[in-house]
């Protein structure tokens, strides 16, 4: 009766920051992970053989072609706010959105149905996330995705299968469950719905012995693309290191075993990012030590950006999200109220929707991103030690916000500066 009990451990939804909460029960965690010990075995192994390979291939793996327009995403809660967020959509000039829909809430299907014809201009993709009750029970699951995918088929661009599977307060106890997870989702696709794109992994922050498992494994599927919630805000600025991995480091390593992997297209969707703002607790989905202010986010927001168009390996990066007090870059509170990173966001996405890359340049902690936007030479500029540029006849230079700069000297510092090269240094 006992093991009964705790099998019926609820998993608890946190409305403040929209993921579950901790789960408080040792007991009830050490055993689940007991019964998956032969799949932490396969994850050790696995990892221990992928890692280092993926680490010495990694200069061989070429840059591919990025859809630019397809590249930039936003998150958006369907259920906060929808008609505030569809005028947000517009003003910001969004086409991409990632929409979330949680498979224990059904019921909102036909809500969710109703908000994506609203945005049906826009490419969709919608990550579904599980309970423990859909992990537990397959045929359950199966029922579900059938009926989400008759009732949405392909007004949605992308379905990204499961989340966050390496922590156990959002249902996964093991790559081998969520394996059983998806592979039900992909013998759903053959059978019935083949026009589908469905990717999956769903692994979140650094922790790449839970995303070698997923891409390399006996399991009978294959992911249209991989999904990764790479976050790097407990390391402050996306420029820091973990292990002597910054941002570029970790995207690169991804797109390595991306590559290597006989169970992928060779896509990557970075499908949840961000970073907590301070003072905005319960709503902040970490403790304040892990929040910044509103001008680090808009920083940190687009530098991540910057470096994931420079890496050309990421397809697109949805950033988590529209509204949300604790972490978005619209506060609803007391009203609507936007964020610095919002206009950010809006320029960013003016400036970089058809761009082309063509190199990052690094030294002493001075970044320089050149691009090609409509025939024209675009530089971004940022530096993490204060410096100061000449503001040259041959520039038209825009601040974070797009706001023009035409002082004679440039301060260049952790907040990026656009430069437009209007015509060539003679």
């Amino acid at each position: 009766m006992a093991i009964i009990a705790l099998m019926k451990e609820p998993f608890n939804w946190d409305n403040y920051s929209d993921q579950p909460a901790l789960l408080k029960n040792r007991e009830y965690k050490k055993m689940m992970r007991k019964r998956q010990f032969p799949s932490l075995v396969k994850t050790l192994v696995t990892a221990i053989v992928v890692l280092p390979l993926s680490l010495i291939t990694m200069p061989f793996v070429k840059r591919k072609t990025i859809k630019q327009e397809e590249f930039i995403s936003l998150g958006v809660d369907f259920q906060r706010e929808p008609e505030a967020s569809i005028e947000l959509l517009n003003e910001l000039g969004v086409k991409n959105i990632l929409l979330r829909l949680k498979l224990w809430e059904m019921q909102n299907l036909e809500k969710l149905a109703s908000f994506i014809e609203k945005n049906r201009e826009r490419n969709i993709t919608l990550k579904l996330l599980q309970d423990r009750e859909h992990v537990e029970d397959l045929s359950l699951l199966k029922r579900d995705l059938k009926t989400i995918f008759e009732r949405l088929g392909n007004s949605v661009n992308i379905y990204e299968i499961g989340s966050t599977i390496n922590r156990t307060k959002w249902g996964f106890f093991s790559v081998d469950e969520y394996s059983r997870f998806f592979q039900v989702a992909y013998q759903l696709k053959i059978k019935n719905f083949p026009t589908l794109t469905l990717i999956g992994s769903g692994v979140i922050d650094f922790e790449y012995h839970f995303t070698a498992h997923t891409l390399f494994n006996f399991f009978k599927y294959r992911y249209d693309g991989i999904s990764s919630l790479l976050y790097v805000d407990r390391r402050g600025a996306p420029e820091n290191t973990q292990f002597g991995f910054a941002l570029s480091d970790k995207i690169a390593w991804l797109s390595t075993m991306v590559w290597l992997s006989p169970k992928t297209a060779n896509k990557i969707h970075i499908t949840e990012v961000n970073w907590p703002l301070k003072g905005t607790a319960p709503f902040a989905p970490t403790s304040e030590k892990e929040c910044v202010s509103e001008e680090e986010y808009a920083n940190y927001m687009l530098r991540y950006y910057l470096f994931a168009f420079a890496s050309q390996q990421v397809d697109s990066v949805s950033w988590h999200q529209l509204i949300a007090p604790g972490y978005g870059l619209v506060d609803n509170r007391k009203g609507i109220k936007k964020s610095i990173a919002f206009q950010t966001f809006k320029y960013m996405l003016k400036s970089l929707e058809n761009a082309q890359f063509l190199r990052l340049d690094i030294k002493r902690n001075y970044y320089i991103l050149q691009c090609l936007v409509n025939d024209k030479l675009l530089q971004i500029h940022w530096s993490l030690i204060d410096t100061t540029l000449q503001n040259e006849e041959f520039f038209k230079v825009y601040d974070r916000e797009g706001r023009p700069l035409t002082s004679k000297t440039l301060e260049i510092t952790e907040k990026p500066t656009y430069i437009y090269i209007k015509e060539a240094v003679q």
